[in-house]
């Protein structure tokens, strides 16, 4: 047997009875010749981190708007801790490795520029609406690849697309959204600290007598109770989930973070800046398609304007909207030669 094949056998044997194994993928759009030495969802997180898409992460605000500081989360440091957190409950729960990071690596692959409120921007503006997690798939199908788009298998799609407010089809889709809600809402409160905007203390007692005083003591109890409670049976589906008391108290404190940090107005002074510009731009290349690189122009004759300039846009970084919004829109100075 090559390496793939074994490994494949080793799956069999180690995996959980609830875990989707590689060599059972619902498979892809297009056929692909297997690969001698990965399994097929090895393959999908390779195609994922050596994309532009994933790249593009590192300069898309995660909290912070354009945060100064070395140590701020970006978008691409949030996936990162999102994987980790995702494999140390697969792994303890035996289902696929594999499968749960290749998910968690493009679960955010469809985030606009500025954060949440580039998102409401172009939810706003799009007749069809605009939501991250169903542009992800838009990404990973129709835009990345010179619009080839990266043909993944089933299982990873239906999770990058169901990580928000669905459960997806795998028990390792839906560790991923688990994953995902304790990464974002502990590293926001390290990042919100470190800002000046809440303090430790801040956070109330009844909410820190259960998960714990420090970001590391919160995420090991959360992810402690996931595992402590394994795979059980809900209406005969097998699922996941925290133990009652962990998870009531997790609920307050995303309250807790919504009140006094999501929609504090030190943290968001500058949305609506973001949200402005976000809006010429795509007001400038609704009337000026042409405009937009070749890729999106060739969108916009299949799926029209509005859509494929929401592609364009949601695929920006921070760094370079602003910088096109300044090309379109800023007077350049006078060069005299």
């Amino acid at each position: 047997m090559n390496p793939r094949e074994r490994y494949e056998e080793f799956e069999k044997e180690l995996l959980c009875e609830y875990a989707c194994l590689s060599s059972e993928t619902k498979g892809r759009d297009e056929w692909s010749d297997l690969c001698d030495y990965r399994t097929e969802f090895q393959r999908d997180r390779d195609k994922i981190i050596h994309c532009n898409s994933f790249r593009r992460l590192k300069h898309k605000t995660q909290v912070f708007l354009s945060p100064t500081g070395d140590h701020y989360r970006t978008r691409l440091t949030h996936t990162l801790e999102v994987g980790q957190i995702a494999r140390t409950i697969a792994r303890a729960l035996r289902l696929n490795e594999d499968l749960t990071e290749a998910i968690a690596m493009g679960h955010d692959l469809g985030h606009t520029p500025f954060g949440h409120a580039g998102e409401r921007a172009l939810d706003s503006l799009c007749p069809a609406g605009f939501r991250h997690y169903e542009q992800g798939l838009r990404v990973v199908e129709l835009i990345e690849n010179n619009g080839k788009g990266l043909n993944l298998t089933y299982e990873v799609r239906d999770g990058i697309l169901k990580h928000t407010n669905k459960k997806a089809e795998t028990l390792e889709g839906y560790t991923v959204r688990f994953a995902d809600v304790i990464a974002y809402i502990n590293h926001d409160i390290d990042d919100s600290i470190r800002g000046g905007i809440i303090t430790e203390d801040d956070i109330p007692k009844e909410i820190t007598d259960v998960l714990g005083h420090s970001k590391s003591e919160r995420i090991t109890t959360l992810v402690g109770s996931i595992i402590e409670k394994g795979i059980y049976l809900e209406h005969d589906e097998p699922t996941i989930g925290m133990f009652p008391e962990v998870a009531e108290a997790y609920n307050k404190l995303h309250k807790f973070m919504f009140d006094s940090v999501y929609r504090n107005p030190k943290c968001k002074s500058e949305e609506s800046k973001a949200q402005e510009m976000l809006g010429a731009l795509y007001r400038y290349f609704c009337r000026h398609v042409h405009k937009m690189p070749e890729l999106y122009i060739e969108l916009a004759e299949h799926y029209g304007p509005e859509r494929a300039v929401c592609d364009y846009l949601s695929g920006m970084s921070d760094s370079y909207a602003i910088d096109t919004f300044s090309e379109i829109f800023i007077p350049s100075a006078w060069k005299v030669t």
